[in-house]
């Protein structure tokens, strides 16, 4: 199967294929031969945007993509992240000017292009001032060192004021909002989708198998699946924790929903998160061949109106399991004092 580029990132009119190529676990354990074999196999089968950040594999990841796609780099959209930290240097991540105009160099030099088509502030800074990170994004766009830029899991309110600060500073305001969107993680459908779509923001959105969970793997009274996420974080994934009970439910009940209608859970979960009408492109993470081949077979799949009403009875729209899977570290709940008042 070939995709073809039939979306387009919110308002900038860039065609994008329903699918991303995430580069996550490019740099890491697997060998840099075969992540570059994924990258082109992706690419060979029409995908034409690839998404990587500076902190993946603490810059590994941005050079295996720049080697991947030397000979190649007009033909696809290139995106990657800035505010994680770098090394053991505290001075080196957030959303600061200094930090910024540091971090797109190294990305350039390490991605071995002389352009990003999009930049995005990896997470919320709530140490650096919104308008900074905007007025220095705006600035590079005016350098030419990137084209757009956007942002990564940040909550509706803070979209809404980028959008306001943008406007009243005569600033371009931000083309894209990257987030976490699943079945089983369908909180933005809430706040931040309703907000992306007024403003002409581009979705482009990541975990549509929830780190796993809807593999397939995950079932009740099934075994405990081995991957090297439970390994890191085992209460996230632990079937048999008691506040995995609800989630694991959940997706055993959309397994089946799937086997009912001739699908894999993996077609199922795919083909929902396109089919929200705020999402320009799902991000995917290969690690071989065979997930590859898996991903773009789901992206042909259609869903009913009846299969999307079953969903909505097993996970009611606008809701998560686990506050962990959504993405954020939202600082007004953490640490517990700022929500607790004293005498």
């Amino acid at each position: 199967m070939t995709l073809e580029a039939t979306r387009t990132l919110g308002r900038t009119g860039v065609p994008l294929t329903p699918l991303t190529l995430g580069a996550m676990n490019f740099g890491g354990a697997q060998e840099e031969a075969e992540s570059i074999r994924i990258i082109h196999a992706a690419l060979d089968a029409g995908i034409n945007a690839v998404d990587t950040a500076d902190v993946y594999t603490q810059g590994r990841s941005e050079e295996v993509v720049g080697k991947a796609i030397k000979d190649r780099r007009d033909d696809l959209f290139l995106a990657t992240k800035f505010h994680g930290q770098i090394g053991d240097n505290p001075l080196h991540k957030g959303n600061s000017r200094r930090w910024i105009t540091q971090a797109v160099e190294d990305s350039l030099r390490r991605l071995g292009t002389d352009r990003i088509d999009l930049y995005q502030a990896h997470r919320p800074d709530p140490h650096t001032d919104l308008l900074e990170t905007l007025q220095t994004l705006n600035d590079l766009i005016r350098a030419g060192k990137i084209r757009y830029y956007g942002t990564s899991v940040f909550p509706a309110h803070q979209l809404v004021e980028a959008h306001w600060l943008a406007e009243k500073h005569g600033l371009i305001a931000p083309h894209s909002e990257q987030l976490p969107y699943s079945l089983l993680i369908r909180t933005v459908e809430r706040e931040v989708f309703p907000v992306v779509q007024k403003y002409g923001v581009g979705v482009i959105s990541y975990g549509p198998l929830a780190a796993g969970w809807l593999s397939g793997k995950y079932r009740v009274g099934g075994p405990q699946p081995e991957s090297a996420r439970a390994g890191l974080i085992p209460g996230r994934f632990d079937v048999d924790a008691p506040q995995n009970e609800r989630k694991l439910a959940a997706a055993d009940a959309l397994a089946t929903l799937a086997e009912d209608h001739g699908l894999t859970l993996v077609d199922l979960a795919i083909a929902f998160a396109l089919g929200h009408p705020a999402i320009s492109s799902v991000i995917i993470g290969p690690r071989t061949q065979e997930h590859l081949d898996a991903y773009l077979k789901a992206a042909d799949v259609t869903l009913s109106d009846e299969v999307l009403d079953r969903i909505d009875a097993i996970v009611a729209p606008g809701t998560h399991f686990l506050e962990r899977d959504t993405g954020r570290d939202t600082p007004s709940l953490q640490p517990s004092a700022l929500r607790r008042a004293r005498g």
